[in-house]
């Protein structure tokens, strides 16, 4: 039954055939709108009902993170992890290095300790070895992840807890390296998830006692920002039972679409668990094409440039091209054609235009083969920062949707631009315009937990293509207001296949809202973050309160509802 109607300033609705609305009327306890559009069409569907006015509010649909992790955000960013990464703040080594000599100054004696988000080339800092790391740490295990999460760095407090004979690490495993002197012992960095894995696991889970409390904490920091729903690109089995805590609360903040490992045993397999769709849907799978653009990890055909700030990361200029794909076509294609009858999407993670290049052929020829060409496949090409036009125009023409890494823009552009790469290459950075112009209907993200999870930060990048520093790269890139909301709200459900049920204020759909401080099509473009302010939101017709929320979960028994948290790193490779 229809019992709830909200007035608001305006109501932003995203849907083309009624722009604009005075109120909107729900059931609030389905969830479904039944109405929206003037306060009198809305009283007319809901005889009676009071009329809650919000005022100067302004009302749209909540903000659709359709590329995140976000119970990996919670282990790796949430206290007691310490996040330090350029994104959340430290900009600068010297501020990484002040507190990590304050935190070893106040930690209990031998407590061990886990900082997650070393950005080597904003920071302008090398790798750190076991041998640096122990003159922070001299006596206490010492675990720092690389922001890119394609790397660890550990002390010889780790090493020698690692039981390692000799402190030598054992053989490689497949795709991964441990770093080594030239004795053959650890020094202390590893590179790539089973590597990783190995070297960091047995600190993290010391330290991260209640996975299920850090989980929480990340998935309120998205709510504030006022996202209703996101994904996990990496979802394994093991998570089940904690999400299933996470999202069952009366005041649950988001819904989630969960994507596997394409490369895992279980890939295909339905998802089992208690929650209805509506809040977990299984939507596809996911492959790792190649690696990370602040690591000299990308697959690309363009070589860095050989400036200080990568030679002081230690990044080879390359370019890297196929060599650092992390599976070759060989490999790739019959994953793709065991999977793409299943009805599931595909979704692979790309940087370079190499990799692109690789995953659209076998993206054409799986498709090809199971004849879903010229279908609404939707299989997704996530981040693709340094995509070239003509690769987005192909994708197109695929029936690919694209999901765009623009807060490397926002956070790192003016690296990227004209000291990482030249700026034919940095400045056209996640090129939304020329996405856009291809006919793409396009998300943005910020990938949780590689940088933090502000909706109108990207936004504002999209409609100006600033930096956080207020620089410009590549203004034939910018899209307007309209495109760049759509990217986080109806487009962004089209990317997830859920334009049916969220992404749009329309009767049927489910009343999920987000409440503004003003219009941000009045804002000033270049100040929207900070003139627009997420004041709420709302969940299937319910108001979110998420300091309630955070009071629920605490209450869950956490053994009840475990996380694995090597399966949860492992799973993940951005």
């Amino acid at each position: 039954m229809t019992d709830t109607i909200l007035k608001a300033a305006t109501i932003i609705t995203m849907d083309p055939a009624n722009p604009r609305a005075e109120a909107i009327a729900f059931d609030s306890t389905s969830g479904i709108i039944a109405a929206v559009g003037t306060l009198a069409e809305c009283q007319s569907a809901a005889p009676g009902v009071a009329v809650t006015d919000l005022g100067a509010t302004v009302l749209m649909p909540g903000f659709i993170e359709a590329h995140s992790h976000p119970i990996l955000g919670g282990l790796l960013t949430q206290p007691p992890v310490y996040w330090i990464a350029a994104s959340n703040g430290y900009t600068t080594f010297a501020q990484v290095a002040a507190l990590w000599t304050s935190v070893n100054a106040d930690a209990p004696a031998g407590e061990p300790v886990v900082f997650y988000g070393l950005d080597r080339p904003t920071q302008g800092v090398g790798a750190p070895t076991n041998t640096t790391l122990d003159g922070y740490f001299p006596d206490r295990p010492a675990v720092v992840l690389d922001d890119s999460g394609h790397a660890v760095y550990v002390n010889s407090k780790v090493i020698a807890a690692l039981g390692w004979p000799g402190g030598k690490p054992p053989a490689d495993p497949p795709g991964a390296t441990f770093g080594r002197n030239p004795d053959g012992t650890s020094n202390g960095i590893g590179y790539e998830t089973a590597a990783i894995v190995a070297m960091a696991m047995p600190t993290i889970k010391q330290v991260v006692t209640d996975p299920l409390k850090s989980s929480a904490a990340f998935i309120h920091l998205m709510a504030t920002n006022g996202i209703t729903a996101t994904s996990d690109m990496a979802y394994a089995d093991s998570m089940t039972k904690a999400y299933e805590a996470l999202l069952s609360q009366p005041d649950t903040p988001l819904r989630l679409s969960v994507y596997r490992s394409m490369s895992g045993p279980d890939a295909h397999k339905p998802v089992d668990t208690s929650l209805p769709a509506a809040m977990l849907k299984q939507e596809g799978v996911k492959i790792w094409a190649d690696g990370s653009p602040f690591l000299g990890t990308l697959a690309a055909s363009f070589p860095y440039l050989d400036s200080s700030v990568v030679q002081k990361a230690g990044i080879p200029i390359g370019p890297g091209s196929d060599a650092n794909m992390n599976w070759t076509r060989q490999q790739i294609d019959p994953m793709l054609e065991g999977f793409a009858g299943t009805g599931l999407q595909a979704a692979a993670h790309i940087n370079g235009d190499v990799a692109l290049d690789i995953m659209l052929d076998s993206y054409e020829r799986a498709l090809a083969t199971q004849g879903l060409l010229g279908t609404d496949h939707r299989w997704r090409i996530e981040h693709c920062g340094g995509a070239r036009a003509d690769q987005l125009e192909r994708a197109h023409r695929m029936g690919a949707v694209l999901s765009l890494s623009l807060y490397q823009v926002v956070y790192w552009g003016d690296l990227l631009d004209g000291q990482l790469f030249a700026s034919d290459i940095g400045s056209q950075w996640a090129r939304t315009g020329d996405a856009v112009r291809a006919g793409m209907r396009i998300s943005l993200h910020f990938d949780g937990p590689l940088s933090p999870p502000i909706p109108l930060t990207n936004i504002q990048c999209a409609v100006t293509r600033m930096s956080l520093a207020g620089h410009v790269h590549g203004p034939e890139q910018i899209i307007s207001l309209d495109q760049a909301l759509r990217a986080y709200t109806i487009d962004a459900a089209f990317g997830l296949r859920r334009e049916q049920e969220i992404g749009s204020l329309e009767a049927g759909k489910l009343a999920d809202l987000v409440e503004l401080s003003m219009d941000p099509y009045l804002a000033d473009p270049s100040q929207l973050a900070q003139q627009v302010k997420v004041q709420g939101t709302w969940l299937s017709g319910h108001r979110v309160d998420l300091a309630s929320y955070l009071e629920q979960v605490a209450a869950v028994d956490p053994a009840a509802h475990p996380v694995d948290h090597a399966d949860v790193v492992a799973t993940h490779t951005c």
